[in-house]
């Protein structure tokens, strides 16, 4: 039977969850929206440029294929650059214009953490004291918001560079401010694929159900790396079956993302060897090691493996630089050392992945198998920042040069996996439980005052000695962030959520069809106006469209006619990723059946506008491209706009002397603005700006709406008694106002803002 491996396939994961960039060169872009709107229109142009999980594992597959046919060496022709970018809470609501819970996230669950942020949550990683958030370069939570993290991999550092210098102008364009760059890369030569301790990183990744390809003759294990578990997806993919009794009431938009933490940790090199080396002497002292033991033999077993990657357990007198099945080696596990006499209690790898070993409280019960741990499994993506040190150096690379961990991990649940991880496991001096001494905190990364290093004495007993370890890594930065799906990328570029509804049992997120709003405009059906009762108006949306009705009458019922299409499924908008509002040619509206309609849109990051027909005829309606895409500078009267919201003709204006009136709403410097304009009958259309730009409020009918997205008409009250009903759109909400005729046109609120989903049609 064939093994399934759709997950590779994925179009919708992120490249950087499951299958990995693996790029020796990376930047993290720390980003802080100013501007929603401009965050969006950023947000449309990034995510087609979003590495795919198929992308990423066809390339990796490929590599990996090069790679061993030159005998080891990486392929020079073989090179790409990814882009991956994750959300913060605020980042979500911010695009969304609302907030990304329906109701408050469960109390103690990861969505709670990833709401709260790493920033209100330090104190109980033990990010205190130096650690403590009013000492990060980032993600502090009080002087600059994080809203997005945006990384970009490479295999060059040239490429690398002009991909960074590309988003840090995309960012300013979108008036999106930087607020921190963090730039990380594989150390060279023998230093390659370690971290600036020395030790090799990243070895006991583990595998993914659906992802990687099974061992013939153990499913649980991946392909060619005997002892590397595979780990049910949903521990790292939302929707995705996760391991028996893991969170899954997850909402909608999380379907196909991953939470990301993003921490800086800083290194103390020399401090921490020369700490290891008192140590080793106050061990000596009390006879509990060999009097051969050397620095590198205590690291190791503070690690828990040798600087090569060999496994204390398996190597446990010298290391095997020389051996390639030893570094790389995750085939085996502690169930015969469970005093900790090979590889210490303490050590960063029991205490980060105790594996099969794990002594359950209750000394009668045999240890916990490996997979009963497979929930508190992360998928590791760091790299090291700064120069190696070198101690005769007085520029880069001397001891006071920056140099750490850029830590970045993925799961679907940050309190479960990371936090439990850091807090309950490895700054837990009582880990694992129901020991006497006590085995202390992880002496690696943390300040661990309370270590108990055993050995067996000269009578075969074992034999206690107390250590007290400083703390030589730093938390300079951290980032509570998520990973969305590309449809849901696509989603909040266009100001919305996928759905609010949640999930089912085994984590499978059943998405939601995604809201009709916010609008971005409605156009009347041209020959379904005020017919029998009813006017048909297509709403759009995003990258869809849908066609409604609304009734005449007192309560205007509204109901769907049309479900979502394609905006390319019209001709007429071939090319066009998004509508900002479209504009009826006032003189050529439903002649011999055919309409004109200037269509104003943001595609590849500029603004341009198309002119397009509809024609009417037996039930059914043909789109044309009538002239292709303007600059928006063709249009004199919108000379300095940035982007147009929506146009609101003038009601006793239209087709008065040959020309006719309308409000123009248009975002420019940040805000929302609106002027006067006029356009004429006849061939050339010739535009006027007729009064210059005012605010919003302006509008007492508009008070505390900062962006109108669409006005639509009140079909059967337009020029009614002199005055015209209008809804108005704006984020998730509308409300009702009137326009008088006459001078000053008068406005007012007829209704309070309802929700948008109060409307059938747009549900």
């Amino acid at each position: 039977m064939a093994t399934d491996l759709r997950l590779r396939r994925s179009e919708e994961i992120q490249g950087d969850v499951v299958a990995g960039f693996k790029k020796d060169n990376v930047t993290l872009l720390f980003l802080k929206f100013e501007d929603a709107a401009r965050a969006r229109d950023w947000l449309r142009v990034l995510a087609p440029q979003i590495a795919t999980t198929r992308q990423v594992a066809d390339f990796n597959a490929a590599f990996s294929e090069a790679r061993k046919s030159s005998g080891g060496d990486d392929p020079k022709t073989l090179k790409a650059t990814w882009l991956g970018v994750s959300l913060t809470y605020e980042g979500m609501r911010q695009l969304s214009a609302t907030d990304p819970f329906a109701q408050a996230p469960p109390v103690g669950s990861g969505l709670e953490a990833f709401k709260e942020g790493a920033a209100k949550r330090a104190g109980a990683l033990g990010d205190t004291g130096d650690n403590s958030p009013e000492n990060w370069l980032f993600g502090n939570g009080r002087t600059q918001a994080v809203h997005a993290v945006l990384t970009i991999a490479s295999d060059t550092e040239q490429d690398l560079a002009a991909a960074v210098t590309a988003q840090r102008e995309a960012a300013a364009e979108a008036r999106i401010v930087i607020i921190f760059q963090q730039n990380a890369k594989t150390l060279l030569g023998s230093r390659r694929g370690k971290e600036h301790f020395g030790f090799k990183d990243g070895i006991s990744e583990p595998g993914v159900r659906f992802f990687d390809q099974p061992a013939p003759d153990n499913e649980e294990e991946v392909a060619g790396h005997p002892g590397t578990r595979i780990i049910p997806a949903g521990e790292f993919v939302v929707g995705e079956q996760p391991a028996p009794g893991s969170f899954t009431d997850y909402p909608a938009w999380a379907r196909d993302g991953s939470f990301q933490v993003v921490r800086r940790l800083s290194q103390d090199v020399p401090g921490w060897w020369s700490q290891v080396s008192v140590k080793l002497k106050e061990l000596k002292q009390a006879k509990a090691v060999p009097d051969t033991a050397t620095t590198e033999w205590l690291a190791a077993r503070l690690v828990g493996r040798w600087r090569s990657g060999a496994p204390v357990c398996k190597h446990q007198d010298r290391d095997v630089p020389n051996d390639p099945t030893a570094s790389s080696d995750n085939d085996f596990d502690f169930r015969d050392d469970l005093e900790g006499l090979a590889t210490p209690l303490f050590s960063h790898l029991r205490k980060s992945s105790p594996r099969a070993g794990l002594q359950a409280p209750d000394p009668s019960r045999p240890p916990f198998d490996a997979k009963e741990l497979d929930g508190r499994r992360i998928m590791r993506r760091g790299a090291p920042y700064g120069h190696p040190f070198d101690p005769a150096s007085e520029g880069p690379g001397g001891p006071d040069d920056p140099r750490g961990l850029l830590f970045v991990c993925y799961q679907a649940d940050i309190a479960r996996q990371f936090e439990f991880i850091q807090a309950d496991w490895i700054d837990q001096p009582d880990f694992p439980p129901g020991r006497n001494p006590v085995p202390g905190k992880d002496p690696v990364i943390t300040e661990a005052d309370d270590v108990d290093f055993e050995s067996r004495g000269p009578d075969g007993a074992i034999k206690h000695t107390p250590l007290t370890f400083q703390q030589f890594v730093q938390t300079q930065g951290s980032v509570y962030a998520f990973a969305p799906s590309l449809s849901t990328l696509r989603a909040l570029a266009d100001g919305r959520l996928t759905g609010q509804s949640q999930g089912g049992p085994n984590g499978q997120v059943s998405p939601q069809p995604g809201k009709g709003y916010p609008c971005d405009d409605f156009v009347a059906v041209p020959d379904q106006w005020r017919l029998g009762g009813q006017s048909q108006y297509w709403a759009f949306h995003g990258e869809q469209r849908r066609r409604i009705a609304v009734e005449d009458g007192a309560s205007h019922t509204d109901r769907p006619v049309e479900r979502d299409a394609a905006l390319t499924g019209w001709p007429a908008l071939q090319g066009i990723a998004r509508i900002d509002c479209v504009l009826p040619m006032p003189d050529l509206q439903n002649p011999a059946g055919k309409s004109w309609y200037w269509v104003f849109h943001s595609t590849g990051g500029r603004r341009q506008y198309r002119a397009v027909s509809i024609t009417c005829g037996g039930g059914s309606h043909t789109t044309a491209l009538e002239r292709p895409d303007r600059d928006l500078s063709a249009w004199s009267s919108l000379s300095g706009v940035d982007r147009m919201d929506c146009f609101l003709p003038v009601p006793d204006q239209q087709r008065v002397g040959g020309k006719s009136w309308y409000w123009a709403f248009h975002s420019t410097g940040g805000r929302q603005q609106y002027r006067l304009i006029s356009v004429a009958d006849g061939a050339a259309h010739t535009d006027v700006r007729e009064r210059g730009d005012r605010e919003l409020t302006q509008w007492g009918s508009l008070g505390g709406i900062t962006k109108v997205d669409c006005f639509l008409p009140v079909p059967d009250q337009q020029r009614a008694g002199g005055t015209s009903e209008y809804w108005v759109f704006h984020g998730e909400r509308y409300r009702r106002i009137s326009v008088a005729d006459g001078s000053g046109h008068p406005d007012r609120k007829l209704a309070d803002d309802r929700p948008c989903d109060a409307w059938n049609s747009l549900a």
